[in-house]
């Protein structure tokens, strides 16, 4: 199963349409039980189900949603009504994703480092989700900024296996989404948060060219240039947004389709500020969007939780009222309030 080249880049310039972004609700079984638990919703197969239909299901979605990253349980699930999932966002101009990798684990000799894994039986779980109704994947790597960390053995290795990771999914079919995230966890400042993003960046796209990765059917799902959560000197949004595409005008190559960026721990409306700034401050080399998970959804959950059964439509109203102020910002024409 190859998919053309232009096919690929269809899709991943339908990933960054104007005024569009993705939800990410791929949280593994393990994140959504504890964000389950922090609303108190018992984490069983049907609850996840329910949620993540009231997310799929909220009118008019595509009009500021492109494409949903699903966990591989979500893209198998159907709604109560026993439509599959895949079929409803399809039907609501979403496009189903994947994410595919297995989690971070201890990269062995590099103490405070990780590095993701789930390259092992890949060829044949893209094939398999393709088959499912998914048109592109995901894959998490994670940076840590520390003392005398990241080493280059741990962004080399990480860079090594999303560039695998990428080839694969073109040679499924699949537009594969590459997400190094340099984790705003420390007391690190701005400058030090933009030198290691840049590296890590370079060293990305060194390994998706050695790879033979086509740029024109990948999305970069990238983290924004900030200071640590510790750090006592914060940045103003014009100073995040600047510092980002900055960073990524040193880094990122011109033929990319998109960008888009996830929330990493950034407050809701934080994360719409920053990008909102990024777009106002361009014409940018690449359309710049958003693929937030908790930024999108954090809100809805709480209202959803307090009674699942009759709470459904508020839920979406919130859900809605975020993606469409996330869908202005990735144009530059969010405005607060």
């Amino acid at each position: 199963m190859t998919m053309s080249i232009e096919q690929l880049a269809d899709t991943a310039r339908a990933m960054v349409a104007p005024g569009k972004g993705i939800i990410a609700i791929d949280e593994s079984t393990g994140t959504i039980a504890k964000r389950f638990a922090g609303v108190g919703v018992e984490n069983t197969e049907e609850n996840r189900r329910a949620y993540r239909e009231m997310l799929l299901t909220t009118p008019g979605l595509g009009e500021h949603i492109s494409g949903a990253i699903l966990f591989d349980e979500t893209l198998r699930q159907s709604t109560r009504d026993g439509v599959p999932f895949a079929k409803v966002m399809q039907d609501a101009g979403v496009i189903p994703g994947i994410k595919v990798d297995k989690g971070t684990h201890p990269l062995a000799g590099f103490p405070g480092e990780v590095v993701t894994e789930g390259l092992d039986g890949l060829r044949d779980r893209l094939k398999e989700y393709y088959g499912l109704g998914a048109r592109f994947a995901k894959w998490r790597a994670v940076i840590n900024i520390g003392e005398d960390i990241p080493s280059g053995t741990c962004i080399e290795a990480n860079s090594h296996a999303l560039a695998r990771y990428a080839a694969l999914c073109q040679e499924q079919g699949l537009v594969p989404m590459v997400e190094p995230e340099v984790l705003m966890d420390g007391s690190h400042d701005i400058e030090t948060c933009f030198e290691v993003t840049e590296v890590v960046l370079r060293s990305l796209f060194d390994a998706l060219f050695n790879q033979g990765v086509m740029l024109e059917g990948t999305i970069l799902k990238a983290s924004m240039v900030l200071p640590g959560k510790d750090c006592e000197e914060q940045a103003s949004v014009e100073e995040v947004a600047e510092s980002t595409l900055m960073c990524l005008k040193s880094a990122v190559p011109a033929i990319l389709p998109g960008i888009v960026f996830l929330s990493g721990g950034q407050s809701d409306e934080d994360a719409t500020a920053h990008l909102d700034a990024m777009n106002r401050m361009g014409p940018n080399p690449w359309p710049l969007s958003f693929s937030y998970g908790r930024a999108m959804q954090s809100a809805a959950l709480k209202i959803w939780a307090g009674n699942p059964a009759a709470n459904v439509a508020d839920a979406q109203a919130m859900v809605f009222e975020r993606a469409r102020d996330n869908g202005l910002a990735a144009l530059g024409r969010w405005s607060k309030g």
